[in-house]
């Protein structure tokens, strides 16, 4: 049975992206706890928990930064600030913005915050006042002065009948304003560094303060005095209260007091007892167990969480680490159930992991690998590199992949294939310089080879008990110094047999993967090679290079086979797909661009990225094809060549039937219908049938005038859009200027310019309007001449005609008539009575022909060259215009015409 026949691919279109949505700033989750709202520059992003995706964002005309956001309670209300002074009221479900207004602040508002009521907002300013806004009213209801420094904590007290407000400024101090008589009623002194959260407790008379001085206090807010000090030993960026009524016992709690939970520098939620000032519970980021807590400052840096948010429905907990992360813990056992990735930074390799491809392993400018789910963008945070993970590669099953980093060290990841977490089971370590590239086995699990800075490739064994617990250790089993510089890209064979290697030094080499045995170098490219990849079905190389170009290389010879040329900076990566008889090729001018090895050709060019397109892979099936760029977006495209032509299929077919239709309207003198059909074809040669076919009638211009007035807004836009194109044409010109005398006569100035560029349209017919006029012009003029010459004829043919008929009374025998002929010698009174006869009807015809002449002068402008030959003298007309040169005249008026 004969296989199925190999289709090109045409085109991809984008399927999903992940994009940076979070880069620094307050965090809030919406009060049904769906939605997570966070900043990125003048955008505030939407993200739905359940998704991980974007549903709405919502960003500045103006293009400033968001300083500071505040979500209502009810979750109706979203009220922001920029850096320009103003403040925005958000309709967010819409993403329209209801009201704006100025803030008041001399400069911009560094924290907001919303009553449990949705009535009052509290803004805080870098001018040390706070105002307070009634939103439904809309108008500023108090000014707070009196802190010091940046305002950058406003809370209101959850009672509301207490009317309090709680705020925190530079000076390290907690104040609480009495919004009845706006006066500051109580400074609360105990930080030795800037407060960063508040909690208070469900009965109102506790609040529990954090700092970056280590400690967390617990405050009588009816005594208004410290009750006591918990020393926290990191940095305590968020403080959360635990509700009593929920089971917490695998978090340590075990009476009834005050349990609180800290997030800090060292990336650590702890759980204390805040009678005792004891940690009753520690839990660590998830994969960072090669962690210690005796960090330095940089890892500290790297590693810190900056806010912490309880969830009281679901008893969630949300995190917000350093490197824009979003993390979303289960209680009581403080399990991660979801970790969103806000910011990537620079992606610079991505490869399809696991079954199917449902998930995608990045490597970005981090010493964390991610994992994402495709179908949540749920993210796993793997920790065990030390340094910028660069490259990564997956084994043919997709389970297992390997990494390589600046840390110098390589590393085998395995998936679990029925939870789909991921774990390292090996590593090893050797070269000397940053590991830039990796290739994993194609035929079996068996090893990795890795490409270095140091200019060695090395070969590494994957231990036979990898799917033991604990991280196993690899061995180098050969080392070969393969090239003058860095090694950039490593491939292995299909077959696990050859290996090949591209390098800075501009030079392709292949090697023998048994004993790493050079076998042929590639040269050619004038700058360095980014990448290699082998065919999956000839015996072909592929390279891409920094001078822009992609060469194709016979393994045999070692020559170059083909070059493709369409990248304007450096090819970064190339991929095979098609079965090998088309590739991919990823740049730095952000294009990805699929070419036909064939025929040499450029098939399409993908836009969808900022910056270089460092990342380039395809998947199992060869149906999707993922890509990552330096502008922190991963894109994930789909092959959609069957899509298109079974959607061209059926759009030929429905034109098929459509036409059919338009040909039963037609014959039914269902006018209106028919031409309905004819627009919705969007043919503009199409619907000149039903024009002409209307004209055709005997009563054609009512008929048309009835039609076209019948016709709705839009579709009288089509008609005067296929105008245009119609008065290009002479055959169609007639067509189109009866539609617009209908269209100009019934149609106001204004309805016509309230179609759709109905001004480009209009301006477009004047031209060719402007010809046809002339043309018929020319053929009226050109009229004047052939009536007139008929007329010469006839007085000719009637000479001719007398003398023919004395030949025939002659010899009895018709003869044919001749223009030329010479008349025959008569006698002398014959020929007078003749010529009095033919002068008379010579004078009749000429006086006809000078009325025929002068009412065509009066309508058509008769030019002058006409005036001047009808003003000769017969003798002189008879001389020029002989039957023989008219007939010539008149093949050049109808070769004119």
């Amino acid at each position: 049975m004969a296989g199925k026949t190999l289709l090109f691919k045409s085109n991809y279109a984008v399927s999903s992206r992940i994009e940076p949505f979070y880069k620094g700033g307050r965090v809030q989750v919406s009060a049904d706890e769906q939605h997570i709202f966070c900043t990125y520059g003048p955008k505030i992003n939407i993200l739905q928990i359940s998704t991980g995706k974007i549903i709405h964002s919502i960003e500045q005309e103006d293009q400033e930064d968001i300083t500071a956001f505040a979500l209502s309670p009810d979750d109706e209300m979203l009220v922001s600030a920029s850096r320009a002074l103003l403040l925005r009221q958000w309709d967010w479900k819409q993403q329209q913005c209801r009201r704006s207004w100025r803030a008041v602040h001399s400069v911009p508002v560094a924290s907001m915050s919303f009553d449990c009521t949705s009535t009052l907002l509290a803004t805080g300013g870098c001018d040390g006042t706070i105002k307070l806004w009634d939103v439904i009213k809309q108008y500023c209801t108090h000014n707070l002065k009196g802190s010091s420094g940046v305002v950058h904590l406003v809370e209101f007290h959850p009672d509301i009948s207490r009317l309090q407000l709680f705020s925190s400024s530079s000076d390290c101090a907690i104040r609480i304003w009495d919004l009845r008589s706006s006066r500051c009623v109580c400074v609360l002194e105990s930080h030795y560094s800037p407060v960063t959260a508040l909690a208070f407790s469900p009965d109102g008379h506790t609040l529990v303060s954090s700092g970056r001085d280590k400690i967390c206090s617990v405050w009588d807010l009816q005594e208004q005095k410290v009750k006591r000090t918990i020393p926290v030993y990191e940095a305590v960026e968020g403080v959360v209260l635990l509700s009593g009524s929920a089971d917490y016992s695998e978090m340590g709690v075990k009476s009834d007091a005050l349990h609180l939970v800290t997030a800090g520098s060292k990336g650590v939620l702890r759980v204390w007892d805040s009678s005792s000032s004891r940690c009753v519970f520690t839990q660590t980021l998830p994969d960072a167990s090669s962690h210690t807590e005796d960090e330095d400052a940089e890892d500290e840096e790297r590693l810190g969480l900056l806010q912490l948010l309880l969830l009281p429905r679901t008893g969630r907990l949300i995190t917000v680490t350093a490197e824009h992360n979003i993390l979303l813990y289960q209680t009581p056992t403080l399990a991660v159930q979801q970790q969103f990735v806000g910011y990537n930074d620079d992606v610079l390799d991505v490869k399809f992991v696991g079954k199917d491809d449902t998930h995608i392993a990045v490597a970005t400018n981090s010493s964390q690998l991610k994992v994402f789910e495709l179908s949540t963008n749920s993210c796993q945070i793997l920790h065990g590199h030390t340094d910028t993970i660069l490259s990564i590669d997956v084994f043919r099953k997709g389970s297992m992949f390997a990494t390589c980093a600046k840390d110098k060290s390589v590393r085998v990841w395995r998936m679990d294939v029925s939870s789909g977490r991921v774990h390292c089971v090996a590593q090893g370590t050797g070269h000397s310089n940053a590991v830039g590239s990796i290739a994993c086995s194609r035929m079996k699990q068996q090893f990795v080879v890795s490409g270095s800075q140091d200019c060695t490739v090395k070969v590494w064994d994957l231990p036979e008990t990898t799917g033991a617990e604990g991280v196993m250790m690899m061995k180098a089993r050969s080392t070969e110094r393969a090239h003058e510089k860095d090694v950039n890209s490593v491939c292995v064979s299909p077959n696990d047999k050859l290996l090949a290697s591209g390098s800075q030094d501009r030079t392709a080499k292949l090697w023998a993967l048994s004993d790493l045995r050079l076998l042929g170098v590639c040269r050619g490219h004038r700058r360095g090679v980014w990448s290699v990849q082998f065919s999956p079905v000839d015996q072909i190389l592929g390279s891409a290079s920094a001078d822009g170009s992609v060469r194709i290389w016979s393994i045999q010879d070692f020559s170059c086979l083909k070059t493709f040329e369409g990248h304007d900076a450096s090819v970064l990566k190339i991929i095979f797909v098609s079965r090998g008889t088309q590739l991919v090729s990823s740049g730095s001018d952000g294009l990805v661009k699929l070419w036909t090895i064939k025929t040499n050709e450029c098939v399409r060019t993908l836009d969808a990225h900022q910056d270089k397109v460092w990342a380039l892979h395809g998947g199992c099936r060869d149906e999707l094809m993922v890509t990552g760029s330096a502008d922190s977006t991963i894109t994930v495209w789909k092959d959609v060549t069957e899509v298109e032509l079974a959607e061209e299929q059926a759009k030929q077919e429905d034109q098929v039937l459509k036409q059919q239709e338009l040909q039963n309207l037609l014959h039914e003198h269902q006018y209106v219908k028919a031409l309905g059909v004819a627009i919705s074809l969007d043919q503009p040669h199409t619907a000149p049938r039903v024009i002409r076919e209307i004209r055709q009638r005997e009563d054609g211009v009512q008929e048309l005038e009835k039609t076209l007035l019948k016709l709705r807004k839009d579709q009288k836009e089509s008609v005067l859009r296929y105008c245009t194109v119609w008065n290009t044409n002479s055959r169609s010109c007639l067509d189109a200027q009866a539609v617009l005398k209908v269209l100009l006569t019934h149609l106001s100035p204004e309805e016509m310019l309230q179609f759709q560029s109905a001004h480009t349209h209009l301006q477009a017919l004047v031209p060719y309007t402007e010809r046809h006029m002339q043309r018929i012009n020319r053929l009226l003029q050109a009229s004047m001449f052939l009536d007139y010459m008929w007329q010469k004829m006839r007085i000719t043919g009637a000479m001719d005609s007398v003398n023919m008929q004395e030949d025939e009374d002659d010899d009895g025998v018709q003869s044919v008539f001749i223009t030329d002929k010479q008349p025959m010698q008569t006698t002398e009174e014959e020929e007078e009575n003749e010529e009095m006869q033919c002068s008379g009807d010579s004078e009749q015809r000429l006086h006809e022909d000078e009325a025929v002449c002068t009412s065509k002068t009066a309508a058509g402008k008769l030019p002058n060259t006409v005036d001047q030959l009808l003003d000769s003298d017969e003798d002189k007309e008879e001389e020029e215009f002989s039957c023989k040169p008219a007939a010539s005249v008149l093949q050049e008026i109808v070769s004119v015409s």
